[in-house]
């Protein structure tokens, strides 16, 4: 399916090795589904938890040595940070343009965000990338935006500009006759302070994604993610899975994992991008500001030092990132979600929200290593079709591409965000319309859901809603 990029997953991929033994894509995949999924999502790191503070516990197998350090990561991660210069000079150099003043700005209580309704805004805790065509078919960052617009400026500094969504309803119908409505959004960018965006501006709204589990994502071996891709589909089943590629300065890549589009390939990665692009502050992998040349009074306002998150901090936040716990999944018994957990394999969902994982002996944290666990993501790029396709190539993830998101916690999230949108934009209004935005490698799935009768179709979303 996938045949003109297929070196991005390596010509082997039939043949590799897979936590410590030799597989085929078919033989790892049917080993993985074989193992029993537990109420235990995050292995020997989860919490028995279902509070609107689930996502904020530590790992349930905390060593001791790693308590003050996941603290203060925690108190970094909820800092409000501000204009430099300041009274407390850790925990200044805000901007000079930004999106939000924090880390759990957008990930409120460790969780997920939410697009403004019909008109509103600002985004509060979702962001718009920005690219343009490089002419060879890569891209490059916006001449004068950079790679995502800032709405936010401190004093003297002009914000970048400001997104307006609006909604239209499509309508549809289940096998059975009974109506469903889905919302396509439009998103337009007014107020820009530094011109029009320019023809051929891509342009690509993500919400802040639910930071639980982290680490033990990152500890899934190479290995397993070269087996379990399949960009030629060689296997039949119509899901051709793929690494992003993600270059790593010396020539040689590693496999994105982080991000809509698994275009970050390591958490402490993710918090030093996040924190430039989020919250305009310099780390020591990242020191510049983040003034495109046109932005002349961003680059002449003062700033927090250099770097204004030291490389200690840093490193503090990636750990509280990677021992951020999983909520245990509940009502596992009841037989509404026992048929729901059957119908979501029997109609297909687990070939790419794949149930069960493994973290190798090498995990970045002790707390991380060889456990078994059930995100129910595969961490590969899959198509997903025109409807939800942004046009945006990302490293290697074309415009249709996006990484399979797990699914733990996925039933906790009205609890804990007080909303229940979802997909990489938020468009969907519950899981029902989630599923029915599925396109592309996804389409047969969703066909399945959608003739589902109505019993069936709420014993699936009740499984869901377990998670």
């Amino acid at each position: 399916m996938r045949g003109r990029r297929a070196s991005t997953a390596a010509a082997g991929a039939l043949l590799m090795l897979a936590a410590g033994s030799s597989h085929s894509v078919s033989d790892l995949r049917a080993e993985l589904l074989a193992l029993p999924q537990t109420t235990a999502l995050g292995g020997a790191t989860t919490r028995v938890v279902a509070t609107d503070k689930a996502f904020s516990f530590p790992v349930a197998n905390l060593r001791r040595g790693h308590q003050r350090s996941f603290f203060f990561g925690n108190r970094l991660f909820n800092t409000n940070w501000t204009i430099a210069p300041a009274s407390v000079a850790s925990f200044d150099g805000l901007g000079p343009t930004y999106n939000r003043v924090s880390c759990s700005g957008c990930h409120t209580r460790d969780g997920r965000g939410r697009p403004p309704a019909s008109g509103e805004g600002p985004m509060d805790s979702m962001l718009v990338r920005l690219s343009v065509p490089d002419g060879g078919g890569g891209t490059l960052l916006h001449p004068a935006y950079g790679d995502q617009l800032n709405e936010r400026a401190i004093p003297g500094v002009p914000a970048e500009g400001r997104v307006r969504v609006t909604y239209e309803e499509v309508e549809g119908r289940y096998a059975d006759g009974t109506p469903y409505s889905l919302r396509r959004p439009r998103y337009e960018l007014v107020d820009l302070a530094f011109g029009p965006l320019g023809a051929g501006t891509m342009v690509s709204p993500r919400v802040a994604p639910a930071i639980i589990g982290l680490g033990l994502l990152e500890a899934v071996p190479v290995e397993t993610l070269e087996a379990l891709a399949d960009p030629d589909d060689h296997d039949g089943d119509g899901i051709s899975g793929r690494i992003n590629p993600i270059p790593n300065g010396v020539g040689t890549t590693r496999p994105g994992r982080f991000g809509w589009k698994a275009n970050v390939a390591s958490l402490h990665e993710q918090n030093s991008g996040a924190a430039l692009g989020d919250i305009g502050l310099t780390t020591p992998e990242l020191p510049r500001e983040n003034c495109p040349p046109v932005q002349e009074a961003c680059a002449a306002a003062p700033t927090g030092g250099s770097p204004e998150i030291s490389a200690e901090f840093l490193h503090k936040l990636t750990l509280y990132t990677r021992l951020l716990a999983v909520p245990a999944q509940r009502d596992s018994e009841q037989r509404r979600v026992r048929r729901g957990g059957r119908l979501f394999r029997e109609a297909g969902c687990s070939a790419c929200h794949m149930p069960t994982l493994r973290t190798g002996p090498d995990a970045p944290l002790p707390e991380l290593a060889d456990q078994t666990f059930h995100p129910f993501t595969d961490l590969l790029l899959h198509d997903m079709g025109e409807e939800l396709a942004d046009g945006r190539p990302d490293h290697g993830a074309d415009g249709r591409e996006w990484r399979t998101p797990p699914l733990w916690g996925i039933g906790l999230l009205e609890r804990v965000n007080g909303h229940s949108f979802l997909l990489h934009d938020g468009r969907a209004r519950d899981l029902a319309e989630a599923i029915l935005w599925h396109g592309g490698e996804g389409a047969a799935a969703r066909d399945v859901f959608r003739t589902m009768s109505a019993e069936d179709r709420t014993a699936l979303l009740t499984f869901l809603s377990s998670l």
